[in-house]
């Protein structure tokens, strides 16, 4: 998918509107955080933290790895 968009003055700043689709595809609305992450090839725009996903990948692991230790520490 490859839509255009322009950049506008707003404020102080610049910035830019997100058309319909995109906003569709992200699965966002009005006041929605967005993530802008460094890539390879310019910048990626996610609706979610890269950063949170990692931590929760890494804690899932760890609550597989020690499911009867934290199932006890739960009593």
């Amino acid at each position: 998918m490859i839509i255009e968009t322009k950049s506008r003055k707003i404020g102080n700043s610049i910035g830019t509107i997100l058309p319909k689709e995109v906003t569709a595809r992200l699965n966002i609305e009005e006041g929605s955080t967005l993530y802008l992450t460094e890539a390879p090839d310019g910048v990626r725009i996610t609706a979610h933290n890269p950063e949170f996903a990692k931590k929760m990948k890494a804690a899932e692991s760890i609550g597989r790895r020690y499911r009867n230790a934290l199932r006890e520490l739960a009593k």
